[in-house]
């Protein structure tokens, strides 16, 4: 009963029903889209972004459709992947370019001894440059097929082929 007033109250966009709502359900909240973005800053953004959009939306809920907390449940799911899929948020979990990784393979004062990542780095500078390009693109930044053929402004059949050639090449290299 006391649920059933507090989100009526909500619903009548009573400040005092927000914030003991807020503190009800903040922290489950948090936990699911954390579970999503990965990353506690952006979950918090998001949380705070999910309570002011069903304080707007407050309206739309319908008891008899199902239980408030599922309501905001499905609000923060679906926000949180909405997050993930903007092109800010992927860019900010884009790797670091391909020389970088390069340049730390040729030192080898910060390599266990028994790893062959010096050999690896032989291999990928001995490849061509589209596929040093192609490479960096899908396997160093991150970036999907699509993208990379955007990004390079290449067709993505010729970004599939020269990925699976790159990948032939760099796999007869090692293995021979």
């Amino acid at each position: 009963m006391q649920l059933e007033l507090l989100i009526s109250q909500f619903q009548n966009k009573n400040e005092s029903a927000f914030e003991k709502l807020y503190q009800m359900y903040s922290d489950s909240m948090h936990g699911v889209i954390f579970n999503i973005v990965r990353d506690h800053h952006i979950a918090e953004e998001v949380m705070q972004d999910v309570f002011i959009k069903a304080w707007h939306k407050s309206d739309s809920y319908d008891s008899s459709k199902g239980r408030f907390f599922t309501w905001l449940l499905n609000i923060a799911r679906n926000a949180a992947i909405d997050k993930t899929r903007s092109k800010a948020f992927k860019d900010s979990k884009k790797n670091l370019k391909a020389e970088f990784f390069v340049d730390i393979l040729e030192t080898k004062d910060n390599l266990d001894k028994r790893t062959d990542a010096i050999g690896i780095a032989k291999y990928v500078k001995a490849l061509g440059e589209k596929c040093k390009k192609i490479i960096e693109f899908l396997y160093f930044k991150g970036y999907t097929q699509k993208e990379t053929s955007e990004e390079l402004d290449i067709p993505i059949g010729t970004i599939k082929t020269r990925n699976r050639n790159c990948i032939k090449d760099l796999r007869a290299m090692v293995v021979n």
